[in-house]
This record gives C-alpha cells, structure tokens and sequence, in this order.
C-alpha cells in the first residue's frame, strides 16, 4: 500500500471540513477554486457570509497546530483567489469572511476541529 500524495491528503481534509460546515448549516459554494496558481479550498456561506476557507490537516501536533502552517503566502494566494471568486460571480457588495479549518485526525479517533473565524484580520 502506498502513501497517500499531498492532494489526497488535502482532500481528506476538506471532505471532513465540508461535512463539519454543512452539519453546522452552511452550504458549500465551491471546493479547490483555483485562480493564476492561486487557490482556496473551500468557499462555504455562514448565512449571508461568503466565507473563504483554507484547511489544514495534520495526523498529530507534535510539529504544532494545523493552523500554524498557513503561511504568509498562502494568505496572499487566498485572497487573491477570493477576489478573483467574487469578481467572477459578482459579489462584490457581499459580506464577506476568511477562516481557517485545522483538523488533528489521529489513527483510528474522530477529527478534532479547530476552526478559526475571521482569521486574517
């Protein structure tokens, strides 16, 4: 068997982050939105706020929290995928939120979520 590549993995991630939002009553809009090799993950609405998530995910903390991996220029990358999102579906006068997603999914437990709202600010 081999190891799972870093898409998968990402995949994973964002399935659980769906699943989590969705059980929280958001809707999805769009997962993977890419733009100029830019990219965010998942694009969710929290009632009338479009929100732009990035989500990380890690088997352990041993390295630090999932959050702690987005970078500098991950945030510039998701904004500016996010500007492009809203230009392309003209929402330029909505509400608009970026959070972050970690999750810690250890073999064989439940994910644990760590989900930071307004995490840019």
């Amino acid at each position: 068997m081999t190891d799972p590549t870093h898409r998968e993995i990402g995949n994973t991630g964002e399935d659980l982050a769906c699943e989590y939002l969705q059980a929280k009553g958001w809707e999805i809009l769009d997962r993977n939105y890419y733009f100029d090799r830019a990219e965010v993950d998942v694009i969710a609405k929290d009632g009338p706020v479009t929100v732009f998530l990035e989500v990380k995910l890690r088997s352990n903390t041993r390295f630090g929290q999932p959050f702690e991996y987005v970078t500098e220029s991950k945030v510039r990358n998701v904004f500016k995928a996010a500007e492009a999102w809203v230009r392309e579906h003209d929402l330029n006068d909505s509400p608009m939120r970026f959070d972050i997603i970690g999750i810690v999914k250890k073999k064989g437990q439940e994910p644990e979520f760590n989900h930071i709202e307004d995490a840019y600010r």
